[in-house]
């Protein structure tokens, strides 16, 4: 098995309401110096071995991610 982590965050050019929202709040709770706050999704997934990083791809593209409006980024990470 091989756990897999896929983070999803919102192309460039897309608004990010949440973030700006975090990014607002933050100097009104005494936190300075932060200019931009992007707010995306992780996701962990528990895989067989056999599972290849096309198939993996293929599940973020198809179900994790919308790719007219985010990008994702698929990596196997040590258990």
């Amino acid at each position: 098995m091989a756990r897999v982590v896929v983070d999803v965050m919102p192309k460039q050019e897309i608004l990010d309401p949440q973030g700006q929202a975090v990014a607002n709040a933050l100097p009104r709770l005494g936190f300075e110096g932060i200019s931009e706050v992007r707010q995306g999704k992780r996701f962990e997934l528990e895989v067989a071995d056999s599972v290849d990083d096309a198939t993996l791809a293929r599940i973020a593209e198809t179900l994790l991610a919308n790719p007219v409006i985010e990008d994702f980024a698929v990596r196997r990470v040590e258990a």
